[in-house]
C-alpha cells in the first residue's frame, strides 16, 4: 500500500502483511482509495485543504493519511483493535505526521455518538456484514460531529444495504469489486447555515 496523492505521494504504508499477518484488517485497496479521492477532489465536496477528518474503523489509517497528504489540517483515527492501532502508529510515525494525527482507542459507534469535531470529512469502513455501519451513520447524523457541509465516505460489502437517515443525502454510490462506496453529505434541509 502506498499514499496515492499529495505531499506524501508514493510513500509506503505498513499493512497487515507487515505485522506477520496477525491483524484482522481489510485495508481499502490503492485502486479504490484513488477512485474515492478523485471523486472527492472533482465533485462538489469540501476541500481537502484545512479539512478536519475523522477516520472510523481506521485500521492502517490509509484513508485519513491520504487526506492529510492532500492538505487536511488534522485527522482523528478511531479503532478498537490493538494490532490496527500499532500499524496506524507505525504509519503516522514513519510519515512524520504525528502533529496532525490523533489516535483514539475505542469503539467507533461510541465515538461517533459522543460528538467531537466538527468534522468536514468522515471515513467509515466498518467490517463487512457485521451490522455496524448503519448505527454509526445514524449516530453521526444525530450528534454534533459533522460540520454543516460535511461528507461521509462509507465503504461496505457490495450487497450490504444502507439506508441513510433523513439528515443525510446520498450524493454518490459506486461498486468496486466486492465493495461499494457511498458518499453521504449533510442534507440541505438540516444545514445550520446562517
Amino acid at each position: 500500500m502506498r499514499v496515492i496523492g499529495g505531499d506524501l505521494r508514493g510513500r509506503r504504508l505498513a499493512g497487515p502483511t507487515d505485522d506477520g499477518g496477525h491483524a484482522r484488517l481489510r485495508p481499502t485497496s490503492d485502486r479504490m482509495r484513488e477512485a474515492i479521492f478523485n471523486i472527492l477532489a472533482h465533485g462538489n465536496y469540501p476541500a481537502f485543504d484545512g479539512a478536519r477528518v475523522l477516520d472510523l474503523f481506521a485500521g492502517t489509517g490509509a484513508m485519513g493519511i491520504e487526506a492529510l497528504s492532500r492538505g487536511a489540517a488534522g485527522a482523528v483515527f478511531v479503532d478498537d483493535g490493538r494490532e490496527a492501532r500499532a500499524l496506524l502508529r507505525r504509519n503516522i510515525d514513519a510519515l512524520n505526521i504525528a502533529d496532525r494525527a490523533r489516535i483514539v482507542s475505542g469503539d467507533a459507534l461510541r465515538f461517533a455518538g459522543a460528538g467531537g469535531g466538527p468534522f468536514d470529512m468522515v471515513f467509515c469502513d466498518a467490517p463487512y456484514a457485521k451490522g455496524l455501519t448503519g448505527p454509526v451513520i445514524d449516530a453521526l447524523a444525530a450528534g454534533a460531529a459533522l460540520a454543516d457541509n460535511a461528507v461521509i465516505v462509507v465503504e461496505t460489502a457490495a450487497d450490504e444495504p444502507l439506508d441513510p437517515p433523513p439528515a443525510l443525502d446520498l450524493a454518490s454510490e459506486r461498486r468496486y469489486g466486492a465493495g461499494k462506496i457511498r458518499i453521504l453529505r449533510v442534507a440541505e434541509t438540516t444545514r445550520r447555515d446562517i
